[in-house]
């Protein structure tokens, strides 16, 4: 299988951030880690180390990754497919299959692709400078 580079993983921490305990975030989900979404409150009582969260981000990790190539039926660079795992990550496969920027990354047309990104910027009913940044980032790495 497949998986995403050190520079996906990295972009993917980096926005993120690290949190030893969990905390809402901007979207309204009770996250731990780099960006983990927590399903078991009662197993996050304690803080989490970097190492136990980077273990967990590679699980994480690999659930994006699966989904980006089940649904992207067309040849990726590193760059693309690291930036559609980033996405897929935070978003979820769902809003990934349900994009236009799916539709045309799987057209080949990967000009328009990239600008797709910058659409998504928007939580809890908020345009946010975080995702603003993210979606910039992930779009120069899908055309690098």
């Amino acid at each position: 299988m497949r998986h995403a580079s050190e520079d996906g993983l990295r972009l993917i921490r980096r926005f993120e951030g690290f949190s030893a305990v969990p905390y809402l975030c901007p979207a309204g989900y009770l996250t731990v880690g780099y960006g983990h979404v927590v399903k078991n409150p009662d197993a996050f009582r304690q803080p989490i180390t970097e190492d136990e969260a980077t273990e967990i981000l590679t699980v994480d990790v690999e659930t994006a990754e699966r989904a980006v190539l089940r649904l992207i039926a067309v040849p990726l660079t590193d760059g693309q497919f690291d930036a559609l795992v980033s996405f897929t990550f935070n978003l979820g496969a769902g809003a990934l299959q349900r994009s236009t920027l799916r539709r045309k990354v799987n057209r080949e047309d990967h000009e328009d692709a990239a600008a797709e990104f910058l659409r998504w910027v928007w939580a809890g009913g908020r345009k946010l400078n975080g995702l603003i940044r993210r979606r910039q980032a992930e779009s120069a790495l899908y055309q690098s």
